[in-house]
């Protein structure tokens, strides 16, 4: 496990961007996030929402998240949300804290930014992040988003 003291997050540039898009999750974990190149071409297209980052313990790369913030998520006007996106970490850098560091991460940029809530969604199943954000106390709100589960944690 990480001590946190040489974590941070870096903003996607292009002196970094090789350092991201080489970020692979597991082969088995494929199917339940999509690649740091999409994340990057629906940040492209999504510049008011979407805050990508590089997570770097040190100088080196082990992960690559997204949050979103002010998302209309029904698309009329009813419910603005603010959450995590994608969330990739190295498959060679699991299980090392930071995962944990991302959604903290997240989470405080929501705090900042005024919100309360932190959303995300997942795919269910063995091979899936479900038992990890359970575990850091995202709870089913009850909706599905494309099939997948969507969770809240609640910010104090």
């Amino acid at each position: 496990m990480t001590t946190g003291t040489a974590l941070r997050l870096e903003k996607i540039t292009p002196a970094n961007i090789e350092a991201a898009l080489s970020i692979r999750v597991r082969p088995e974990q494929e199917f339940a996030v999509a690649p740091v190149v999409k994340s990057l071409a629906e940040a492209y297209v999504h510049p008011e929402n979407a805050w990508p980052r590089l997570i770097l313990d040190g100088d080196r790369p082990v992960g690559f998240l997204m949050g979103f913030f002010g998302i209309d998520w029904y698309d009329d006007g009813s419910a603005l949300r603010s959450g995590l996106w994608r969330l990739n970490i190295a498959a060679g850098e699991q299980g090392r804290g930071y995962g944990r560091f991302a959604v903290e991460s997240v989470a405080a940029e929501i705090r900042r930014r005024g919100g309360r809530e932190c959303f995300v969604t997942w795919h269910p199943g063995g091979d899936g992040p479900e038992n990890f954000y359970l575990g850091l106390g995202f709870r089913p709100n009850g909706e599905k988003a494309e099939e997948e589960t969507v969770g809240v944690l609640e910010l104090a």
